[in-house]
């Protein structure tokens, strides 16, 4: 009898353990599956080859390093103007974004405006009035590479023109790249409920 309930404790146990690996080995499917489905979205997004545009639109967000960018790319000629997106708002301590806008620039015009809504959406209407406004048919977009494809996707439903998207050229760490699939991933979501500009 103790033997019988021996062997039917340590079936159970088996059976506990094997489920546990059978639930273990569906949550690492899981997670590569992700990886892979983000891994053009967020890692290898379409990248536009650069040409000379209307516009430079330098989304806000992490990594001050697109800023730059934007102005150098501005002084390589391919644009007259240049548009920063201060989401952070006119107190902002960065001076990345800061020092430019209060600077006269020479050889282009900048133009400093705080998106609203302080997201994407509002970066794109703010650019929809700006086009419009200026008649711009091409616009180059600076921002981090895993945020390209989420750009794109909501600024095509703001401006009907050509966009020229183009990553800033800093190095990502792997927590970021992490970070940047949780976030981008909920962003693209949150675009999909609410379409449209």
């Amino acid at each position: 009898m103790v033997g019988r309930a021996a062997r039917m404790t340590e079936r159970v146990r088996e059976r506990r353990t094997r489920r546990r690996l059978y639930a273990a080995a569906a949550v690492l499917a899981l997670i590569a599956a992700l990886i892979g489905a983000g891994y053009p979205v967020y890692v290898r997004p379409q990248v536009d080859a650069l040409r000379h545009a209307d516009a430079i639109l330098v989304l806000g967000g992490e990594g001050v390093d697109r800023y730059a960018y934007g102005l150098d790319l501005a002084r390589q000629g391919y644009a007259s103007t240049v548009l920063f997106s201060n989401p952070y708002g006119e107190d902002t301590d960065i001076d990345e974004v800061r020092e430019p806008c209060h600077t006269p620039q020479q050889g282009f015009t900048l133009l400093c405006f705080a998106p609203d809504p302080p997201t994407t959406l509002g970066e794109g209407r703010q650019l929809r009035t700006l086009a419009n406004a200026r008649g711009w048919h091409t616009v180059i977009v600076v921002t981090m590479r895993p945020h390209l494809s989420r750009a794109r996707y909501i600024l095509e439903q703001c401006f009907t023109g050509a966009l020229i998207m183009e990553p800033s050229p800093v190095d990502i760490s792997p927590w970021y790249w992490a970070w940047s699939y949780a976030y981008q991933s909920a962003g693209y979501v949150r675009a999909f409920i609410d379409p449209g500009c």
